[in-house]
């Protein structure tokens, strides 16, 4: 049974905090907040202690979407802690598979119903409109996790 979840992009400021917050709303409005422990993390330290970037935490507030968190760097530790690993895009994924070779990270996209992404691409170079895509992935993606774990608890 999944009991934590980890989400991981490159700096740990725009698409893992966003995707650990999309999570945590959806745990909590199906009451599964305090079975499941989401986190986020990134494959590098560059913005170690950094609240997400004001752009999505922008975009997650226009949605109704709190943007909380710090930004930290993925640890050994991590691969012990977190039943599921998942990774923003094939770089970070590689990234993580290079680090452990317990094959429980994958890649965030295989969760998506709604679209056919094969990564949620980083949005910290481009406009609104990329912070706004990535979180329509998101939410797409973790609605079907949040599916996922209902089945598992048979909900």
């Amino acid at each position: 049974m999944t009991k934590s979840i980890l989400f991981v992009c490159m700096g740990n400021i725009c698409r893992s905090p966003a995707a650990e917050n999309v999570m945590r709303e959806k745990l909590k409005e199906a009451g599964l907040d305090k079975e499941v422990k989401i986190d986020s993390a990134g494959t590098l330290g560059l913005h170690h202690g950094q609240s997400p970037d004001p752009r999505m935490t922008d975009a997650g507030r226009r949605r109704g979407l709190p943007m909380t968190g710090s930004a930290r760097k993925v640890t050994q530790n991590d691969f012990e802690a977190f039943d599921l690993i998942l990774a923003m895009d094939k770089d970070n994924l590689q990234e993580l598979q290079w680090m452990s070779a317990n094959g429980k990270a994958e890649l965030f996209c295989s969760f998506c119903a709604q679209h056919d992404a094969e990564e949620v691409p980083d949005p910290y170079y481009g406009g609104s409109k990329g912070f706004e895509y990535v979180l329509d992935l998101l939410e797409d993606g973790c609605s079907e996790i949040l599916s996922k774990l209902k089945k598992e608890r048979g909900m």
